[in-house]
């Protein structure tokens, strides 16, 4: 009963892959935690009823062949060999090319990033917030899957899974200018955002500043990023986490909440 419930609010990405590369998103619905947390929220570190959460993964676990390597997610730009048997990796990013191995990265408006090639012997699970954008964790998730698996960036499928949409992530300006700052093509990157409307008062010096604000295309940063190491084939990035309240996540939106996972590994057929 229990599994066939969260069938029915399970994402499946449509993307373009091999049969043998098996994909799966969550949504917010289909567990047991409480208020804020309800329902399906499948992180530890977030302060709901950890029994709660254990029968989330649990309840999870039954649409999938092995347990997922959990990690433990600090926003950096580390990516790791998923590993069955540690316990909470440091890390932002996993990758395999073993057999019903699960790489998974969670997220509440943070960019969920799949990754595998046309080969169908390579998966790799990465959390992409704008921190790990900037300081090349996508970059890094490529280069380990090429290592990996001998193959080309040209043969690499991405799907971008939900995030916070650039109608509503709002940055500051040091934000804007750091991605332009690490950007060979400042062009490309400075489409990816666009004025605020919206303006935070300071006082300064005795005067009031208006402090410039941007939004930011999370989705479109991620795309330039990969194009600009040759990673074509581009899938997903629709929806908005923010806005899409019913069925996602959004820490901007409620701070205190429960967050999503992104699942990837690969099968037998």
């Amino acid at each position: 009963m229990a599994q066939s419930l969260l069938n029915d609010y399970i994402i499946r990405p449509e993307w373009d892959v091999p049969d043998n590369i098996k994909s799966l998103q969550t949504s917010r619905l289909g567990g047991c935690s409480n208020v804020p947390f309800n329902s399906l929220n499948l992180a530890e570190h977030v302060d709901d009823n950890i029994h709660a959460v254990k029968l989330n993964r649990k309840t999870l676990a039954e649409l999938l062949p092995s347990e997922p390597v959990w990690l433990d997610q600090i926003h950096s730009n580390t990516i790791v060999e998923a590993d069955p048997s540690a316990i909470a990796m440091s890390a932002d990013g996993s990758y395999t090319t073993q057999t019903n191995i699960i790489s998974v990265v969670m997220t509440a408006d943070c960019l969920p990033v799949l990754i595998c090639n046309r080969q169908g012997n390579a998966v790799a699970a990465i959390h992409a917030g704008w921190r790990g954008l900037l300081n090349g964790i996508l970059e890094q998730g490529v280069k380990k899957l090429i290592t990996a698996s001998q193959c080309r960036p040209e043969d690499l499928v991405v799907w971008l899974g939900p995030a916070i949409g650039p109608e509503m992530f709002e940055v500051g300006d040091e934000v804007r200018q750091a991605f332009l700052d690490k950007s060979a093509n400042k062009q490309s990157i400075s489409t990816c955002f666009t004025v605020s409307d919206y303006h935070s008062v300071k006082p300064f010096s005795g005067s009031i500043l208006a402090e410039k604000k941007w939004l930011a295309d999370i989705y479109q940063l991620a795309r330039v990023r990969l194009s600009a190491i040759g990673v074509k084939n581009l899938f997903g990035g629709t929806y908005c986490t923010y806005k899409e309240a019913d069925i996602f996540y959004s820490y901007r939106r409620e701070g205190k909440t429960g967050r999503m996972a992104s699942l990837i590994w690969i099968g037998h057929d």
